[in-house]
């Protein structure tokens, strides 16, 4: 849902695409065998809880904490992404893929 959301998002691109068009990737990359698809199990709370224990969470950072919280609680520690903020979760090992 994030992708679909900074996708669609005029904020963020100067031609944001259509949601079927970013609906259809979502689709695509699902159809790929290996993607793998996580979601809240039991105990998210708990991992939730201990992931922002140490970062201040509120606002536009509670998105971020959410997803962290998931790769946690999946034991995903590496992560590709442009946004700063997921460097604040200790846990993370973030590498730009843009620099």
């Amino acid at each position: 849902m994030s992708y679909v959301r900074m996708a669609t998002h005029p904020a963020i691109f100067d031609r944001p695409l259509a949601y079927r068009d970013a609906a259809r990737n979502v689709e695509a990359l699902l159809a790929i065998p290996s993607c793998r698809v996580i979601a809240e199990e039991e105990g998210f709370w708990d991992v939730y809880g201990e992931v922002t224990k140490d970062v201040p969470t509120k606002g536009n950072l509670v998105p971020d904490a959410h997803l962290a919280a998931l790769l946690s609680q999946h034991g995903v520690v590496k992560l590709y992404t442009h946004d700063r903020d997921f460097k604040k979760f200790s846990f993370l090992h973030v590498h730009d893929p843009l620099i």
